[in-house]
């Protein structure tokens, strides 16, 4: 390998961030190096440097960080480099794909003004001229009619559309590296397949490094040539990717894998009444969002059937906008039923008033995705836990030891009532929104993806915390993902939504182990496994799947 081959030099690394209190030191004299056509994928938990390295290659850390060592991109450090020289860097020669497209793009231009504004950054080009590469990049990432939705603004387009628009910004100027931080997290599977296939195309036919960051080892299977693991600052394992799944070295890496939730485990059974009254049963529910200035409506759920029995979890897999977080909200209330039925706690929620379903508001939890922007900030975690109580009428000292009990039931020490959200980690902040959906001991919860956006090993201590307080409390559960491992590992049943209707429901080790329906048998071949031999083996069948 010559020096030539070598798109990103990474020599010495140490960064230091001075905080109020005091120095935290994030990166400890790291070296990594990034060959042109290569993916290197840097894996780690929540704070274990990688977002930190793979910013400091486009020279974007705050003023707070003291770097130290070199970063080489195309014969500069960028350690060292001017404001001028970095800005000359930044899209010619490296470009950053960030996690959450809706923050990185502008919500009042249009995305082709964004992509376009790139372009004149660099270039000096007639506005047509630009306009025209807008639309040809926007047709090479897979936004269909291009030259009409060059015109949209970020809002008209879906969350996997997004982030292609994200990745279109980052390959118009033709850049040698790409640094992708977390660009599927949040992503359901078959839209994440095609946003790794995107990526896989901008390695074999532009020769384009790529330098992800992810903590999906399922991910890293599917893309990645080179995997460096990261562990509180330091670089503990790096190995081809082969080689690293096959016979993982170091302690750490091996409780990454063991950590990650797969398909085929054995079946949850259901131990329930067999004859108990349903806590929930839909018979053909619809919902139906009224439409705006002389439009139709938009049916959003259509004609589904299920029901969840006592103690049962089942799992509401789909893409989004396929339904399932709206059914979620119907049952709790939050979403008009208008069409169907849906009985939730013995109460019919067809053309029920607000005022008759208040007092079964107390036997229903509800788990949101983010609790970073659930939680009220000016709140202690103690009072966000407590507010539930205070609402439905319990004394103060009485909230107290309740909630002191439960942050101990979510393995967090009592003393976290008095901290702050933003004191907690993403993970413990997810407990604490658990033992908030636990106060009232309701007879139902809601989970509404609460882990998509986790570590895998905090999302794999949350999985089993959940399933312990399942079995503990003894509640029935509506479990909302599109992570079908997860639902492999808590659900009792199944049900799989597709554009608002029912495709497939059961067992769950029996639908996803013989899919019938055509459509689960796409989501499951979406579903990457941390095995690179195995996950090829799956890549070709989703290929066939999809594309016939």
């Amino acid at each position: 390998m010559t020096a030539h081959d070598i798109a990103v030099d990474i020599r010495g690394l140490d960064v230091t961030f001075a905080t109020d209190g005091g120095d935290v030191h994030a990166v400890h004299a790291v070296d990594l190096d990034v060959r042109a056509g290569e993916v290197l994928a840097v894996v780690g938990e929540s704070g274990s440097g990688k977002t930190v390295t793979a910013r400091a290659v486009l020279g974007l850390l705050p003023e707070t960080a003291r770097v130290d060592g070199a970063v080489i991109l195309s014969g500069t450090d960028v350690v060292t480099a001017s404001a001028e020289r970095l800005r000359a860097l930044r899209g010619p020669e490296a470009a950053m794909i960030f996690q959450e497209p809706m923050t990185a793009l502008n919500p009042v231009f249009t995305v082709g003004w964004q992509i376009a504004e790139g372009i004149r950054a660099h270039e000096r080009l007639p506005a047509r001229e630009a306009r025209r590469r807008a639309v040809d990049i926007l047709r090479k990432v897979g936004i269909p009619d291009p030259e009409r939705r060059v015109d949209d603004y970020p809002h008209q387009f879906s969350g996997g559309q997004k982030q292609r628009i994200v990745i279109a910004q980052a390959l118009v100027l033709g850049a040698r590296v790409l640094v992708a931080d977390e660009p599927t997290t949040a992503l359901d599977v078959t839209v994440q397949a095609e946003i790794l296939d995107l990526l896989r195309r901008a390695r074999d036919e532009f020769g384009t490094a790529i330098v992800l960051i992810t903590h999906n080892m399922g991910v890293v299977a599917d893309l990645a040539d080179r995997v460096a693991v990261m562990y509180r600052g330091d670089i503990v394992e790096t190995a081809p990717a082969t080689e690293l799944f096959a016979a993982p070295g170091h302690p750490y890496t091996r409780s990454l894998l063991a950590a990650v939730p797969r398909l085929a485990l054995p079946d949850r059974r259901y131990e329930g009444e067999g004859g108990a009254e349903p806590v929930v049963r839909a018979e053909g529910l619809e919902i139906e969002y009224a439409g705006r200035f002389s439009r139709g409506g938009f049916r959003a759920v259509d004609g589904v059937t299920f029901d969840i029995r006592p103690g049962e979890v089942v799992g509401l897999v789909g893409e989004s906008g396929s339904g399932k977080t709206t059914i979620g909200r119907a049952m709790a209330g939050l979403a008009p039923v208008t069409g169907g039925s849906l009985r939730v706690l013995g109460a019919e929620l067809n053309g029920i008033r607000e005022r008759d379903f208040r007092p079964r508001r107390r036997d229903i939890g509800f788990v949101f995705q983010d609790p970073a922007s659930s939680f009220n900030p000016l709140l202690t975690i103690g009072a966000c836990v407590a507010e539930p109580l205070l609402v439905h009428g319990v004394s103060a000292a009485e909230a107290d030891d309740r909630v002191g009990d439960l942050l101990e039931a979510v393995h967090l020490p009592r003393e976290f009532a008095r901290r702050f959200p933003h004191e907690l980690s993403g993970g413990q902040r997810q407990r604490a929104s658990l033992a908030r959906a636990l106060v009232l001991e309701p007879k139902l919860v809601i989970a509404d993806e609460p882990t998509s956006a986790l570590d895998v090993s905090v999302q794999a201590r949350v999985l089993e915390l959940f399933t312990e307080l399942q079995e503990r409390f003894g509640f029935a559960a509506l479990f909302i993902t599109h992570d079908l491992a997860v639902v492999d590992l808590l659900a009792h049943r199944v049900v799989v939504l597709h554009r608002g209707r029912i495709a497939e429901q059961g067992p769950t080790a029996q639908v996803l182990g013989d899919p019938q329906d055509p459509y689960t048998r796409r989501l499951i071949a979406s579903l990457p496994v941390p095995d690179p031999v195995l996950q090829a083996e799956r890549r070709a069948l989703w290929e066939r799947e999809t594309r016939g």
